[in-house]
């Protein structure tokens, strides 16, 4: 058949996808299209057709708007743009409505539960107080200027009004040119502080070889300045390539391979370490490493766990993907210095931050290491609690056998993609474990991204 590519369907929306789209049909094939709400009627441009049942769209056009239908709030997002806010066009209420329709589709699809949770606010300053994200990731163009990827591209949009970071977070960056090629990595801290971090490129495409920084020297600009290298743990390459099927498929290949690369590390502003505070406790971390992007999110996950888990005085608790500690800072409060609760991160960096924060919780082990072989190797008894953060590809069968074959009285699961976080639970319950609680939260405001937080009970 021929391609649809650039052809205007007008077709009227149906449900939510999962992915910051609404499901459509035009003669036969299904259309997932971008920028447009249930019910609405509306003109959508082909983006991208490479033949079979689907194919994706803009809506360029709304014939017959949604109530809930806004003026778009992120002037960054729209059809052809970036891929920030999936959802500026919607009222916030809506927003939610949509994301508790996403995660309720994909538990009765993969886990049979019928359950529509919903999608509550973060706790927390207002977002209206002027955006919710305190760590904003960049990439840098061929001509050293910050931006965005357009959305399923690699191309860069030097466009920096979306409305996500907090106020002041991205203050005279798109005034300054950066090192071609490089990422910035922007951290607000809970003392005010901005800390601004570029990772320098990981190879040099074609399009950079040559490419020089403002003062006319090759490398990072701000360099001379003072600014000091240090390893950095993780990485994604940047620069423009072929928007074709194949050019894409290659560059995220190589963006996937790049995360795993060592690369060098200039503090431009600040210290490059970032005070964060949870449940009263101060945390040091590497401006470039993970920390929650929602100025609300720590404390709120770690409160609920806290909850959930409630480990009793002695027990044995783990914390799986436990970055600097956070969670198992709670177990530890719960256990008190007669219990144990072993900690493991894939991270070094996370897991050196971390043991300096929780030096005064001798009972609180946590080491550096891939998850699964540390359930396989350890010989210790048996956890009476897991608190699992696993990343957004979810934990899977290897982790989540290793974790019930534990047998722990409750598991605390936490995810933030609908998909991934109903197959672990899926899992769980092919493990015997049964549904509990289960809850989910706004953590990213006007985008698809949704984290759901679920209660697994012997």
């Amino acid at each position: 058949m021929n391609s649809w590519r650039d052809r205007l369907l007008e077709v009227r929306l149906g449900p939510p996808g999962h992915g910051g789209f609404c499901v459509a049909r035009y003669e036969g094939r299904v259309v997932f299209v971008r920028h447009g709400l249930p019910g609405e009627l509306v003109s959508a441009r082909v983006t991208e057709d490479r033949g079979g049942a689907f194919c994706r769209a803009d809506a360029v056009e709304i014939l017959e708007p949604a109530p809930d239908r806004v003026p778009r709030t992120c002037p960054v997002s729209g059809p052809g743009g970036a891929g920030c806010c999936d959802f500026a066009h919607a009222t916030p209420s809506a927003q939610r409505a949509l994301k508790s329709m996403v995660v309720a589709e994909q538990l009765r699809r993969i886990t049979g539960i019928e359950r529509e949770p919903e999608v509550e606010p973060m706790p927390g300053p207002s977002d209206s107080a002027g955006g919710w994200r305190t760590r904003v990731r960049l990439v840098v163009d061929a001509a050293g200027r910050a931006g965005v990827h357009r959305y399923r591209s690699t191309e860069v949009l030097p466009d920096l009004r979306c409305p996500q970071p907090v106020p002041g977070a991205l203050d005279g960056i798109a005034e300054r040119r950066w090192t071609p090629g490089a990422d910035l990595v922007i951290a607000v801290d809970d003392e005010g502080h901005r800390h601004i971090v570029e990772l320098a490129p990981v190879s040099q495409p074609q399009e950079y070889r040559g490419a020089v920084a403002r003062d006319g020297r090759r490398g990072p600009a701000d360099r001379r300045r003072g600014a000091r290298p240090k390893p950095v743990r993780r990485a994604g390459p940047e620069g423009s390539a072929s928007d074709t099927p194949n050019g894409q498929r290659r560059r995220a290949v190589a963006r996937r391979a790049a995360a795993h690369t060592a690369r060098d590390e200039w503090v431009i502003e600040g210290t490059g370490r970032a005070v964060q505070y949870v449940a009263g406790r101060r945390w040091d971390v590497s401006a470039a490493g993970f920390w929650q992007a929602h100025r609300g999110s720590a404390e709120c996950y770690s409160d609920l766990v806290a909850e959930w888990a409630d480990p009793a005085p002695g027990a044995t608790a783990w914390d799986l993907y436990s970055g600097v500690g956070v969670f198992a800072a709670r177990l530890a409060d719960r256990t008190g210095s007669g219990g144990a609760v072993h900690a493991v991160e894939s991270a070094p960096g996370a897991v050196a931050d971390g043991n300096t924060a929780l030096g005064d919780l001798p009972w609180l082990t946590l080491q550096a290491g891939r998850v699964e072989r540390w359930i396989a190797g350890h010989p210790g008894p048996r956890p009476q609690v897991v608190v699992l953060d696993p990343p957004r590809a979810g934990a899977g069968k290897p982790v989540v056998s290793a974790v019930t074959a534990a047998a722990p009285d409750r598991i605390v699961h936490i995810g933030c993609d609908p998909a991934s976080f109903a197959r672990d639970l899926r899992l769980y319950l092919d493990a015997g474990y049964r549904l509990g609680a289960l809850r989910a939260f706004d953590a990213f405001p006007a985008t698809h991204h949704v984290e759901c937080l679920a209660l697994l009970e012997r």
